[in-house]
């Protein structure tokens, strides 16, 4: 038998033992006799922006939108009600309606939900709808205006056809997408003499950051044909990249390290590949989602990316 003194030293010992061993890992790494060079992990963040953003300038972009004057067509002189007409496009679920939302609400300045959005796989968007900010009093509007589509699917979705309708001005607001027919000449949502505001004059690919890479080839293709039929008509296009906080844990910390992201400039460099659209053209954001106040480096990205969709309507216009 042990006595219990014998016992309690023991028990002290075993003690002791794992203190010792517990601190070699700690000493060992202090630059013991057996110790290896501490690997840091690969830094996510470039050491700069690669691409500038004046992150204080916010009320300035938002005052260069606000002050923005419609422009003056020479030969439609039938439509008084003369806009830029924004047109968005995109995979389901890629945030098409939460990017129309989110402008809506740095634009009034408080928190608005009118395109319905939800996280599924399925496309909430079903009718072509023509979305007006009011700006100001009720009843005036800013002079651009956004139209969702259903979203694109391998098997499903909104038909190409009839995005490149769309963009022709040919689909009346409150035409109902069909994914297994294309809208018809005879039908009475069909536009036979659209006028110049009817008509796309930006395009807008919406993509999904995180989903960037799980692209079905399918979906692909057709975003490349919408897009290549834009080209032939001239209409200007983007690529908005949404969900930027999803797909980089360093930007969800921080937004201004959106462009310091390696991740990110990653995904719009395959985007620019892939789809064949310069670089300059995309535009990473984050939409209000979670948020129930205003964020202004949120909101900085999306006025900086609305305000080149301005830019390039008024010079597709311009140039007609």
């Amino acid at each position: 038998m042990f006595s219990i003194d014998y016992i309690q030293n023991t028990h002290i010992y075993v003690e002791c033992v794992c203190v010792y061993v517990q601190y070699v890992p700690n000493f060992t790494a202090m630059g013991g006799k057996n110790s290896k060079p501490e690997v840091k992990p690969p830094s996510l963040l470039l050491d700069k922006e690669w691409r500038p953003v004046p992150w204080n300038a916010k009320a300035e972009y938002l005052q260069s939108v606000r002050c923005f004057e419609p422009f003056q067509p020479h030969n439609d002189e039938r439509n008084e009600d003369q806009h830029i007409r924004i047109l968005l496009h995109g995979p389901v679920g890629h945030g098409k309606s939460s990017f129309i939302n989110t402008v809506n609400s740095v634009l009034r300045d408080r928190m608005t939900g009118r395109a319905l959005a939800v996280a599924s796989g399925t496309s909430f968007t079903k009718k072509y709808t023509t979305y007006k900010i009011t700006k100001g009093a009720r009843g005036t509007f800013y002079p651009f205006v956004f139209n969702d589509t259903m979203g694109l699917e391998k098997d499903h979705g909104v038909r190409e056809e009839d995005i490149k309708l769309a963009m022709m001005g040919h689909v009346k607001d409150g035409y109902r997408f069909n994914p297994h027919s294309t809208l018809s000449t005879d039908d009475p949502y069909y536009n036979t003499n659209p006028s110049l505001s009817d008509k796309a004059h930006v395009l807008v690919c919406v993509v999904s950051a995180n989903k960037v890479h799980l692209l079905d080839d399918g979906v692909k293709k057709k975003m490349t044909n919408v897009m290549r039929e834009a080209g032939d008509m001239g209409i200007p296009q983007m690529v908005i990249l949404t969900k930027i906080d999803e797909a980089c844990p360093e930007v969800d910390a921080d937004l201004r390290n959106v462009y310091k992201s390696k991740f990110v400039k990653e995904q719009m460099e395959l985007l620019s590949e892939s789809l064949g659209i310069p670089l300059n053209c995309i535009f990473p954001v984050k939409n209000y989602h979670s948020e129930i106040t205003p964020n202004d480096d949120l909101e900085m990205l999306i006025l900086m990316a609305l305000r080149q969709m301005i830019n390039y309507g008024e010079d597709f216009v311009d140039n007609l």
